[in-house]
């Protein structure tokens, strides 16, 4: 258990401006990992093993990609008790990303709202950051995953070239590799989920992981992250893709750009991806035809609207294997993993 309650914190957090919070606590992250500082935030790790995509997960609840979009600080994450820890999104080139203010609290609704746009340091940065864990480096029980997408100058027709590269990139350190085609923040990237497009992409992806898994003696799954604002006749055709081009599993879900669940609100209104609970019905949702179009055995990463144990056992009995946590951490704070882990290790 950490040694400084996260409820004490939370109210100094939310007296900030909400990307400034975020930017201080990963900071705070990165100084304080692999020191006694780290006792802090520190909580047990739940040990449910399960076997995914021919990789085992310590537990069943891992951080979702977008609150370490650097991997800066994957050893202080790792500290929480997660399984698994994913990082990104990486571009191959560093970008800025959307102007500011781009993150928006509705604590009303336990949600947020971000329009970050990818804004990360680049590939090169992201690979050294990566290659310093020495969580990665002593072999300690933590599955890796890491997420690319495409630069926001990149035009629509030439995505695939950037996937290609951060796959390349990323291949020899992840455990995992997740293609991300479904914030709603770069401009035309959704516009990859659509039958051809898709088609095109995974097809591409499919053949440079062959190659580098010949050159390398290893073959990294690859998993495919999509949007909850799909209609069923587009899960269906997404699945069936997938299983096409021998995709390894399924994160279910981005963020939505529906505002149904808050409108009125304060920052309703703000263009971006919306997170936390109101997603969670949306994302179970998708979770559930996805389970029904792919079958009992393809493996599925449930995220999106997990605030408390029980959210996270929905996800489960939706149709997921395993589950992330991104906006839950910012309202619930870390104890939120330890408490799914458990919860989910007493559904055996």
């Amino acid at each position: 258990m950490s040694l400084i309650p996260y409820a004490l914190m939370r109210p100094v957090l939310f007296a900030m401006d909400p990307e400034a919070a975020h930017d201080l606590t990963m900071q705070r992250l990165a100084q304080s990992q692999n020191t006694l500082l780290q006792a802090a935030w520190q909580q047990t790790q739940i040990s449910d093993p399960i076997t995914l995509a021919g990789l085992t997960f310590p537990n069943r609840v891992g951080l979702a990609a977008g609150l370490d979009k650097n991997a800066r600080c994957i050893d202080g994450l790792a500290a929480m008790g997660f399984g698994f820890v994913e990082v990104g999104t990486v571009t191959p080139k560093p970008q800025p990303g959307n102007p500011k203010p781009r993150m928006f609290r509705l604590p009303e609704a336990n949600a947020l709202i971000n329009r970050f746009g990818f804004n990360n340091d680049g590939l090169d940065a992201f690979l050294h950051n990566v290659q310093q864990s020495k969580v990665r480096r002593k072999g300690k029980s933590l599955l890796l995953g890491l997420n690319i997408g495409k630069n926001a100058a990149t035009a629509i027709e030439n995505a695939t070239q950037d996937y290609l590269i951060c796959l390349e990139g990323v291949y020899p350190h992840a455990d995992y590799v997740t293609v991300n085609i479904s914030s709603p923040n770069t401009k035309n990237l959704r516009a990859l989920q659509s039958d051809e497009a898709l088609d095109s992409l995974l097809a591409a992806v499919a053949r440079r992981r062959e190659e580098l898994a010949q050159q390398q003696g290893k073959r990294v799954p690859i998993f495919v992250k999509i949007a909850p604002d799909l209609t069923p006749e587009q899960v269906q055709v997404i699945a069936a893709t997938l299983q096409r081009h021998g995709m390894d599993g399924v994160i279910a879900t981005n963020t939505t750009i529906s505002r149904e669940a808050v409108q009125g609100l304060p920052h309703a209104d703000e263009a971006g991806g919306l997170s936390g609970a109101p997603v969670l019905e949306a994302s179970n949702r998708v979770i559930g035809q996805l389970r029904q179009a792919l079958g009992k055995d393809f493996p599925i990463i449930g995220v999106g609207g997990i605030l408390t144990a029980a959210d996270a056992v929905s996800k489960i009995h939706a149709g997921a294997d395993v589950v992330q946590l991104y906006s839950g951490l910012v309202y619930t704070g870390p104890e939120l993993v330890t408490q799914a882990a458990q919860a989910l290790k007493n559904l055996r």
